[in-house]
């Protein structure tokens, strides 16, 4: 991307220094980057233990480190910290997640930082927000058991956590909303603010919605494969040779065209089956006669009759193989990457396009301390005493060969 290009994206000037690792914290700081801000990401001696993550965290780092600077650091060394302070000086927005009180220890902790320079916005990535559960070590499986969110997705008896790290991410999203807001408030004020996000609070916020459907009914919700649906047919159907397609009917008129496009006159003409709630309350019967009734037609037939009237479908597509769906593919959604071990593929952008574009990928994720050597300098560093500090074990450049 042309560097006219970068400076269109609208947090290009801000800088951003992050103490993070795993995915809550690097995806506040990859959001931010996305949109054209500078994110430097401070890592210890040897790298991001996020780096050499096994099985399903072995797509934690690449996924949520792009479009980022590395520099290496270690922070319990004096020089270490001085060197942390200059970067922390020039910068607009500091990130962290680790454990409460860590970086207070550190002396990076957000008084310590707003006392050097009011302007600091800060930003604070923790389990729960202050209160009785902060202490206690959060992750996001936790959150979705303690908050609801596992006994919705399983079945009864059964607690399943989602599939995907969804309060890390979504939390990570509240951070850079956070950021953003501090971001617009210091125009006016001139002056940095602290901002939290939490896994906790978060997980709760996605279970609003059950919450106030008890709040208005008086009866519990239930988890959501045995749930009593607010459409009739709205369902995952095996059709022929045992494949699997999602279709949905959400609405009066939907029935109609349904009913017209699958020649089923006697239905729509049923009075048990003339509005929304009447098919709901059918289900125990109109189901199994429908599943029978498509039991015999392709999930790809299915799929053009749905697409050709406009009616809610979806294939069921594994993770996988996305990498192959043609409308990424032809919107420029997955963006090339450098893998670690030097293998290309591909990565999603930031869900959202700005003036018909979607964010680029304008630098891979960095090798350990890829940065390290121009960001000292640029901070009055002498190429001599950047060869102390790496001497020293203080920091590093980065390595020949990456770790795995």
């Amino acid at each position: 991307m042309s560097s006219n290009a970068n400076s269109r994206l609208p947090y290009a000037g801000i800088r951003v220094v992050e103490f993070t690792h795993m995915v809550m914290g690097p995806t506040c700081g990859m959001l931010l980057a996305d949109l054209g801000a500078e994110v430097i990401k401070v890592e210890p001696v040897g790298g991001d233990t996020t780096r050499k993550l096994l099985g399903s965290g072995a797509g934690f780092f690449p996924m949520f480190n792009r479009n980022k600077k590395s520099i290496v650091l270690d922070l319990k060394q004096p020089e270490g910290k001085e060197a942390a302070l200059r970067l922390i000086d020039t910068a607009d927005i500091v990130s962290e997640n680790f454990k409460s009180g860590v970086m207070e220890k550190l002396g990076l902790g957000f008084a310590a930082l707003k006392a050097r320079n009011p302007k600091i916005i800060y930003v604070s990535h923790k389990g729960f927000l202050p209160g009785p559960y902060e202490h206690r070590t959060a992750l996001d499986e936790v959150v979705q058991m303690m908050g609801g969110l596992a006994y919705m997705t399983g079945r009864p008896g059964d607690p399943l956590r989602a599939g995907t790290s969804v309060n890390d991410i979504m939390g990570g999203m509240f951070g850079a909303m956070g950021a953003m807001a501090a971001l617009a408030q210091r125009e006016r004020t001139h002056e940095g603010m602290e901002v939290q996000a939490s896994l906790f609070e978060n997980n709760v916020f996605l279970v609003a919605q059950h919450m106030m459907q008890y709040a208005v009914t008086g009866r519990a919700a239930a988890p959501m494969p045995s749930r009593i649906s607010a459409w009739a047919i709205y369902d995952v159907f095996t059709v022929k040779e045992g494949e699997q397609i999602f279709l949905a009917v959400v609405s009066d008129k939907q029935w109609e065209i349904f009913c017209r496009a699958f020649d089923l006159a006697d239905w729509f003409a049923d009075p048990r089956l003339k509005t929304n709630n009447d098919r709901v309350r059918a289900r125990e019967w109109l189901m199994p006669r429908l599943r029978e009734r498509l039991a015999d037609t392709s999930a790809a037939q299915l799929a053009a009759v749905f697409e050709k009237e406009g009616l809610p479908f979806a294939p069921i597509t594994r993770p996988e193989q996305l990498f192959d769906d043609p409308h990424l593919l032809a919107t420029g959604g997955l963006a090339p990457i450098t893998l670690p071990d030097g293998q290309s593929s591909h990565v999603p952008l930031m869900p959202m396009s700005l003036n018909g574009e979607q964010p680029p990928l304008r630098l891979q994720p960095p090798h350990i301390g890829e940065h390290t050597d121009a960001l000292l300098r640029e901070l009055g560093y002498s190429d001599d005493d950047v060869q102390a500090m790496k001497a020293r074990g203080i920091t590093q450049a980065r390595p020949s060969v990456e770790p795995v």
